[in-house]
């Protein structure tokens, strides 16, 4: 039998190990932080091929003096959806990249909601291309519902080739927690397809819950108090402590964290737009956020290095120790957590080095509806659905309603339209409360997880008005208020802009102006990209009309039920 070939690569970094060879790179002069003990250590470490090959002096081509800074892995984020940012993927790295992140967990089920399979291939052809390491969860739910649809439907046989690609480590998140807890044969076979699983299961306790992990599910990212996630971390599953533009769940959360089960809590950021990534950062957020709730700093590194690379079997990364990527950050001066400069396998990241990304269709098949297809008809007991600050989550509202009194601004009572952009015809109508806006309308592309077009306005015109420039750009979101229209374009699938971040920021700030200028809250675009998520309690608004996810069913608007909120 032919005996397999030398690890040429490993015996060179072995022989630099040993002192034997000469490294690439000694970092010198440097307070790095192992998240293994917990502690810094004045020291210097040895790079050679991108990989630690130790600590302490040793011979090297090339010596970096870090002058004393301190050092720490690579940030990772846990749970990531990169289409949330507004950026494509090039830009969203060459963002994130200079707060220090170096890997991320994606999940890619926007994009695979609008094209299926070719949506999943596009964000895979990344790898390698942009400055961080892109991992992939592939979508568990498309479409997210059995009742929803979208650009696409994925079974496992579509999923099946995927799971033997490089970069490929898991399933994502399986939202379709009543298909699991049904046994669903479909839902079952993707499951077990896998080793690692990440789950989706807001609000579940209980028998239920134990069902859920049963079947094979590992994590959560739902979580949005104490005791909900007291309970999932107790029956073993791993927690990302999320941190979103709208789902802000540390600060209730984070007290659970201890040296004991630190190694189980990761932090993710879930869906966080290009302008928060930009005035507030991203993993490194996370970690300034939990040092002032009163985590240790040592504890909230562990959380954004180690621990995920641990929860993802990812042992080249996490730490600074032989034998893992060296992936680090040098922070800033002060005691304050603040990136000065990333390095990813030893080689300094250049934040203005860009890629250009190509437009992707988006499938717009529908019309521009009229006010006769957006019409409510009804009087009495109307279903509202409540938004709720800073949570993805709605409450379920019913307020006494006369259909041509609306909207109802002294109520904030106002109209949500959802376009099937797959399917002509498929428009549906609800109501909303808590938008705060009291003339023109939002719309946009990005409605989780079918990403249907979605509107919400005080009049009927200008809801059209602005579904039409919607389709019109081939996506975008868009503020109209009289004669005056504010859109960006996002012609990546109706998701991502194909521009720099900086340009994205500058047209969000021009968005986020102009809502603010009829009277809409702050984040109205992240707030109505999750009022179609049929997979977060309380009601929904899909192009089926309203969806009352408790009852896993389509309801109507007026309901008959007693008003449950008054003004």
């Amino acid at each position: 039998m032919r005996e397999p070939e030398p690890d040429k690569e490993r015996e060179s970094l072995i022989q630099a190990a040993r002192g034997l060879a000469a490294a690439d790179f000694l970092f010198s002069n440097a307070e790095v932080f192992n998240p293994f003990t917990g502690e810094w250590q004045h020291t210097a470490f040895a790079v050679k091929d991108g990989v630690v090959i130790g600590p302490g002096s040793t011979r090297a081509h090339h010596q970096i003096d870090l002058k004393g800074c301190r050092v720490v892995p690579g940030l990772i984020d846990a749970h990531v959806h990169m289409e949330s940012s507004l950026l494509s993927p090039p830009e969203f790295a060459r963002l994130v990249s200079q707060h220090g992140t170096t890997t991320v967990i994606a999940d890619p089920h926007e994009i695979a909601n609008v094209c299926g399979k070719e949506g999943i291939e596009f964000m895979l052809g990344w790898r390698g291309r942009i400055p961080l390491d892109l991992f992939i969860m592939l979508p568990s739910c498309v479409p997210a519902t059995p009742l929803d649809s979208g650009g696409a439907v994925l079974g496992p046989k579509d999923l099946e080739p995927f799971s033997r690609r490089e970069g490929v480590l898991g399933l994502g998140e399986v939202m379709n927690v009543p298909g699991v807890l049904a046994g669903d044969p479909q839902v079952m076979e993707k499951i077990q397809m896998f080793p690692i699983v990440d789950g989706h299961a807001p609000l579940l306790s209980g028998p239920a819950l134990n069902a859920y992990i049963t079947a094979g599910i590992q994590s959560d990212h739902e979580c949005s108090s104490y005791d909900e996630a007291g309970e999932k971390l107790e029956k073993g599953m791993y927690l990302f402590i999320r941190e979103g533009s709208t789902e802000k769940n540390i600060r209730e959360i984070i007290p659970l964290v201890s040296w004991k089960t630190v190694s189980r809590c990761s932090f993710a950021t879930d869906d966080r737009h290009a302008d928060m990534l930009i005035t507030d950062g991203h993993i490194d957020d996370c970690i300034r956020k939990a040092v002032i709730l009163g985590l240790e700093e040592e504890m909230a590194i562990r959380m954004a290095t180690l621990s995920p690379a641990e929860r993802f079997s990812l042992h080249d990364r996490g730490a600074l120790t032989p034998g893992r990527n060296a992936d680090f950050c040098a922070l800033a001066k002060g005691r304050e957590f603040a990136v000065e400069k990333t390095f990813r396998r030893g080689v300094l990241v250049i934040p203005d080095r860009r890629i250009s990304c190509p437009p992707v269709d988006g499938q717009y098949r529908c019309e521009i509806p009229k006010v006769s297809d957006i019409h409510l008809d009804g009087r009495g007991s109307a279903l509202v659905i409540g938004l709720v600050p800073h949570q993805i989550m709605t409450k379920r509202l019913s307020f006494p309603v006369e259909s041509t009194e609306i909207s109802d601004l002294d109520r904030d009572i106002l109209k949500a339209v959802v376009c099937s952009r797959y399917r002509k015809g498929k428009i549906g109508t609800g109501l909303v409360h808590g938008f705060g806006i009291t003339t023109g309308a939002i719309a946009g592309s990005v409605s989780h997880d079918s990403h249907n077009i979605i509107a919400v306005g005080a009049e009927d015109d200008a809801i059209i008005r602005a579904i039409a420039l919607v389709l019109r750009n081939r996506g975008g979101l868009v503020v109209v208020s009289g004669d005056t229209a504010t859109v960006l374009p996002l012609e990546c699938a109706g998701l991502m802009s194909i521009r720099p971040y900086e340009e994205v920021h500058a047209s969000l700030a021009s968005l986020n102006r102009h809502v603010r200028e009829i009277g809409g809250i702050g984040d109205s675009f992240m707030y109505l990209s999750f009022l179609t998520l049929s997979v977060i309690p309380s009601l929904r608004i899909t192009e089926r009309g309203l969806f009352d996810v408790d009852r896993f069913a389509d309801v109507p608007v007026f309901s008959g039920e007693e008003p449950s909120f008054s003004p």
